[in-house]
């Protein structure tokens, strides 16, 4: 640490970083627009001038822009010198001249970065009075909204899209006082990141369109800590509320996952809690039609139900750690001690993602976090589409970029937060990025290898690089000499690199493939190298499905057509999307009772005899374990009307009407996590992952909502004029409205939102952390339930034979079919939210090849559909790559299958 002065004080500055930074750690307020703690200095706004001085003999000085200013021992300079006070105030005047008068209209109003900076800066009045540039606004799609005439030419933006996401459709066009940021020409970004823009950019260009449409101000929501459930990374968020609704979804800092950005599917996907197809009242099937009835009546109904046979429970993905145990605990246990509960995955999908988080759990190596992923000078992406099944650590896999640049910056001794010269001069350097996929994937553009072969041989190429690395690992017999060369030049790429990480997943449920990914970091353990180990699973809460444990749908049909099963509960799960339609129809007709607990309507809950409304994870709070085995809790920020309730709450009230002994006697959430906690030695851990719901910050509970928030009564005066007391929850340590504490060195997993005295934009985060770009002052959100490093594990599996696109079903010539899964379109949820459907598009089958296009029937098990067919010549000779649950609902997992044309046209 270097000591500088600023303004008389002598203060601790990080060695390496630059002057704006040391003075925003050391709490002085200083203006900035063009930096960013991710993206650097490139010195374009000219706002963050200081006054340097030479020695403590100079009484002159001059005129620094900190940002762009090494800090250095001994380094004196000055805030609140007047000249550079004035020189701010020209900066932000001379900003002001082009910018509209529209602050009590824009969306951005309240939470404006350069209405903030403006204040600091003492401007108050307009002398300007020519008139103002003007530009045409570009319709950017479905997510993002474009108002040009507000922009002051930060550069935040296509530094952001173009440089840190490798988005290619947004740039710079024009000089001087007419630069314009935008597309070439009207369209929907391209990028799944886009979304980042509305907190990138410090003020109004860039706003979120499906927010605008139930617009609230900043201070007039309720915020609440929540997780991302549209994939297992489990990326931060903050969720607002107002008048019921969830309004939208921000960005919550997490130092080891998602630190500023999210991708599109988290940031637009949570619009499904205020979809039509919620469910809002329990029912149950009388004369053939499902009827709305009391809670009460439908207890009862349950009662009556769950005398009938065995009762068996069917656990979900998208439902808290408590709820899946809570169903646990009601189906109990089979004579054989085995729990009559399923994970809700059918074969091959079951057995590959309770391998993956056993494998999680014995691993050699360190089970990487997405930080350690951006930090990596060696990745291996083995047979896992990343950008699509887990968007955001394709965003941190893209980050090894810079790692490379950083190298070369450090030979020619530029520091890296100078992001302009750094990327020049790494222009030419491809990341340390290797990767073996099926078909082409957006990283392959920053790949220094990338491999197409099918998933078996992916394995094979996993296996043979295991044992290149370490001949003690399992080898592969009939390699030829391209895989021999191939698995050399990637096994010498990660032996030379410091932290290593391989990643792989269960995108096409092969065992073979995870083990090959877990063979690989094992061989680079043994040779003594810090190697990571990242598994991508299907759901947002598989890792917690899987270490609670369950049967595969595949053995719950056979006890079912045994006729084993006289009820089955299924909580949060659509069967339809994990079975083909006629195993579906197969287990459904098979159990004499069918009891669904769940948020929306699905085909599995028009198939419910009972069904029971559920609260979505913005209703209630619970625990989320992601493919890391990090355990995050999400917090209520709506406070539903009955009967709507948390999945755990329902299950209690099942098994007390029943009658049946299921230890569910739970009344809050801090209950229900310490029963988890006591369940397996692998969730004592849970208890730390947030603060207790009696959690006080000085003696009060924290508050959701800013203390400037108004309206309470208004927004209900065509009701009652009178006031209403707030909701209150036993689950929640933040109270529902304005009144309580509220501090930067809040618990980080209790933070609401963000805002400090002048700084009410998502910037005041720097206030709330310990450095600049560091950890929160009040720690980190969730806990490891996986150990760091482990000892135990050791080398895994065997090579599987060579892989063959071409098959036999019913005795006819088949081909391979694989899910190309989708970043809009592949999630349940999310495409529940309108503004993601339209992302989304219609679904497209491809076929590797070479022909025409067209129309073309496909079946595959049993299941029938006429689909659009684009043939790809990039793809595997033959094989077919279908977006999965969209074609046909039950399709996921690879599967044999035959494509015949109706109707082709010549490709162009």
């Amino acid at each position: 640490m270097a000591k500088i002065t600023i303004d008389g004080r002598v203060v601790e500055a990080r060695d390496g970083g630059n002057l704006l930074q040391a003075c925003l750690e050391a709490g002085t307020d200083l203006p900035y627009f063009c930096w960013h703690p991710e993206l650097g200095s490139v010195g374009a706004c000219r706002q963050c001038a200081v006054k340097q001085y030479a020695n403590a003999d100079d009484k002159r000085g001059r005129i620094v822009m900190a940002c762009m200013t090494p800090v250095t021992e001994g380094a004196i300079l000055s805030v609140d010198d007047p000249e550079a006070k004035e020189f701010r105030g020209e900066v932000v005047e001379w900003l002001m001249t082009n910018h509209p008068h529209d602050c009590p209209v824009c969306e951005e109003g309240g939470e404006c970065h350069l209405q903030d900076m403006t204040v600091m800066t003492g401007h108050r009045e307009r002398r300007f009075r020519f008139d103002k540039r003007t530009h045409r606004n570009q319709d950017l799609g479905p997510f993002v909204k474009h108002e040009m005439n507000r922009c002051i030419a930060c550069y935040r933006c296509v530094r952001f899209y173009k440089d840190y996401a490798g988005g290619e459709d947004l740039g710079v066009f024009a000089q001087h006082n007419n630069v314009y940021f935008g597309r070439q020409e009207s369209g929907t970004l391209e990028s799944p990141f886009a979304g980042n823009l509305i907190e990138v950019c410090p003020t109004g260009v860039f706003t979120d369109k499906p927010f605008s449409r139930m617009y609230s101000r900043k201070w007039d929501m309720r915020g609440a800590p929540s997780v991302c459930t549209h994939c297992s990374v489990g990326c931060s968020t903050i969720l607002n509320e107002r008048a019921g609704k969830v309004r939208r979804t921000l960005n919550r800092y997490n130092d080891e996952v998602n630190r500023y950005f999210l991708c599109d599917r988290g940031r637009f996907g949570n619009d499904f809690v205020n979809a039509p197809s919620r469910l809002r009242a329990a029912g149950y099937v009388m004369d053939g039609r499902m009827t709305p009835v009391p809670p009460a009546q439908a207890l009862t109904r349950f009662a009556e139900i769950a005398a009938d046979g065995p009762i068996f429970g069917v656990m979900s993905g998208r439902a808290s750690v408590e709820s899946n145990l809570a169903l646990r605990r009601l189906v109990g246990e089979a004579l054989a001690g085995e729990a009559n509960v399923s994970t809700g995955w059918a074969e091959p999908l079951h057995g590959a993602t309770m391998r993956a988080v056993e494998l999680l759990r014995s691993t050699p190596a360190r089970v990487a976090t997405l930080q350690e992923i951006e930090h990596s000078d060696g990745l291996l992406i083995l047979g896992e589409d990343v950008d699509a099944t887990a968007p955001r650590l394709a965003l941190a896999a893209y980050q090894t970029q810079r790692n490379a640049f950083n190298k070369l910056a450090d030979a020619n001794r530029i520091p890296h937060w100078l992001e302009a010269p750094v990327r020049t001069l790494g222009a030419e350097t491809l990341a340390p990025l290797y990767i073996a996929t099926p078909a082409p994937v957006a990283l392959d553009k920053a790949a220094t290898l990338s491999v197409r072969a099918l998933p078996d041989d992916i394995a094979r190429l996993g296996f043979a690089i295991a044992n290149r690395i370490d001949p003690a690992a399992p080898g592969v017999s009939g390699l030829g000499e391209d895989e021999t060369h191939r698995a050399g030049v990637i096994a010498d790429a990660l032996l030379a690199a410091e932290r290593p990480v391989i990643v792989s997943g269960t995108q096409y449920a092969s065992v073979a493939l995870i083990e090959a990914a877990a063979n690989i970091a094992a061989a680079l353990a043994a040779k003594g190298k810090a190697a990571g180990l990242s598994l991508v699973l299907p759901e947002a809460n598989a890792a917690g499905i899987a270490l609670l444990g369950g049967m595969s749908l595949d053995a719950l049909l056979e006890k079912a057509r045994a006729g084993q099963v006289g009820t089955l509960v299924v909580l949060e799960r659509d069967l339809a999307r994990q079975m083909p339609q006629a195993g579906f129809d197969a287990l459904l007709g098979a159990v004499r009772h069918l009891v669904v607990i769940d948020h929306s309507v699905t085909p599995t809950a028009e198939r419910g005899e009972l069904v029971l409304p559920a609260t979505a994870v913005s209703e209630c709070g619970g625990t989320m374990v992601s493919m890391e085995g990090r355990a995050q809790r999400f917090l209520q920020v709506v406070y539903p009307e009955a009967p709507l309730q948390v999945g755990w709450r329902w299950l209690r009230d099942m098994a007390e009407a029943a009658g049946i002994q299921a230890e569910i006697g739970w009344q809050t959430l801090d209950q229900a996590t310490e029963a988890v906690a006591a369940e397996a030695p692998v969730f004592v851990a849970i208890r730390e992952a947030a603060p207790e719901a009696g959690f006080m910050l000085e003696g009060e509970h924290i508050r959701s909502q800013t203390s400037r928030v108004s309206g309470r009564t208004a927004i209900r005066a065509n009701i009652s004029v009178h006031d209403i007391p707030p909701p209150f929850s036993p689950d929640t340590p933040l109270a529902s409205d304005m009144e309580g504490s509220y501090a930067v060195d809040m618990p980080g997993a209790l933070v609401p939102f963000y805002r400090v005295p002048g700084w009410n934009s998502e910037q005041s985060l720097n206030k709330f952390q310990q450095e600049i770009g560091g950890r929160m002052r009040g720690g980190d959100s969730g806990v490891r339930l996986f150990p760091g490093e482990m000892s135990a594990g050791g080398y895994v599996g065997a090579a599987p034979a060579r892989a063959d696109g071409r098959g036999q079903t019913g005795g006819e010539a088949a081909c391979l079919v694989l899910p190309a899964y989708e970043v809009f379109g592949s999630d349940e949820t999310s495409m529940a939210s309108e503004p993601v459907k339209q992302r989304a598009g219609e679904p497209v089958v491809r076929i590797g090849g070479h022909g025409a296009s067209g129309v073309a029937v496909l079946e595959i098990g049993g299941d029938r559909v006429e689909v659009a067919v684009t043939v790809d010549p990039a793809l595997p000779e033959g094989v077919i790559f279908c977006p999965p649950y969209r074609v046909i609902p039950g399709f996921a997992t690879p599967a044999w299958g035959s494509l015949r044309m109706v109707e082709a046209e010549a490709v162009a």
